[in-house]
């Protein structure tokens, strides 16, 4: 999941799928690309995290949505960290997408070191599959892991270095799900080919269609889009702030 600053690069396929945006979100799903590019480009990761005695900011209204659309739920299996954690980072992703998984083997694992462990940040993964049938039978498989509680493991082994050149058929999903250490083979293989995998996927690829999602890795980090795999400075300055803005909320 990573990118340069253009989103040239750090951009997925287009989907062709119609975009089905809720009056809420509008605004946001529009200005997505824009308002990310410009926030993870020109923020000052100092200022983000410097203590400040200043109100919580008025938070917009299409941030607001956007907001909303973190679960925290604590049966979640495609999560790590506390469901009440102050700040939600929502990701939408494909495992055929080669900045995702650069995120994932550079960025993500601080990201959990430094917020998930202390309590700070939840990340709540999205399956975004927008490279065809290869993406949707990783995306399923994916589903079907965490049933058996092997996400992360299955996460890891399908992101690892030179895993989406080994491509994503069934054989190789049943590879990278006995490399996880999925414990029930044959059950993974009915989960992953039941109607409930496909209408989970579907139901995330849904949410990142209606608020402008069309390409991985994107982002929302309590509400604000983050699109692309950006260094992790972008990352910990939208923490910083996210986290600055919640607790001040709280008081």
């Amino acid at each position: 999941m990573s990118s340069s600053s253009s989103p040239s690069k750090g951009a997925g396929r287009p989907s062709r799928k119609p975009l089905l945006i809720s009056a809420g979100v509008a605004l946001a799903a529009v200005t997505l690309g824009i308002v990310s590019w410009q926030a993870t480009s020109t923020e000052d990761p100092a200022a983000a995290s410097a203590p400040s005695s200043a109100s919580a900011p008025e938070v917009p209204d299409g941030r607001a949505e956007l907001m909303k659309l973190a679960r925290r739920d604590a049966n979640d299996k495609l999560t790590t960290g506390r469901a009440d954690a102050p700040v939600v980072l929502i990701e939408y992703s494909d495992f055929k997408c080669g900045y995702c998984g650069k995120f994932a083997r550079d960025t993500e694992p601080e990201l959990v070191k430094k917020y998930v462990e202390d309590g700070t940040l939840r990340i709540e993964w999205r399956n975004f599959p927008i490279f065809g049938a290869e993406s949707e039978a990783a995306a399923k498989a994916a589903w079907a892991a965490a049933q058996q509680d092997r996400f992360a493991a299955f996460h890891a082994a399908a992101y690892a270095d030179g895993a989406k050149e080994k491509g994503f058929g069934e054989p190789r999903l049943l590879e990278i799900a006995k490399e996880a250490g999925v414990p029930d083979l044959d059950r993974f293989a009915k989960d992953m080919g039941g109607e409930p995998a496909a209408a989970a996927v579907r139901k995330d690829q849904e949410e990142g269609y209606r608020i402008g999602v069309t390409s991985t890795p994107s982002f929302l980090v309590n509400g604000q889009p983050i699109a692309g795999a950006q260094p992790i400075s972008a990352f910990t300055s939208a923490i910083a702030k996210a986290e600055q803005a919640a607790r001040a909320a709280a008081k």
